[in-house]
């Protein structure tokens, strides 16, 4: 089964540690990230995408993908 997840925070020291913590568990990079400014809060907010291939398991909705 191939896993998705999209993370997103704000674009600081913290959200490249979630990332790399993620590639590090075996995730990969799927497309470039997006970043969009929230006025309200004043800050820039990050978007990646990422994949992970899990053989020999099968998807189910109940999944929690922060797991994996």
């Amino acid at each position: 089964m191939i896993l998705y997840r999209y993370l997103t925070g704000a674009d600081d020291a913290a959200f490249c540690h979630r990332i790399t913590a993620a590639l590090n568990k075996g995730w990969f990079l799927y497309g470039p990230p997006s970043l969009t400014y929230d006025a309200e809060q004043k800050r820039v907010v990050c978007g990646q995408a990422i994949t992970k291939d899990v053989p020999d398991r099968e998807y189910d909705p109940g999944l929690d993908l922060s797991t994996f």
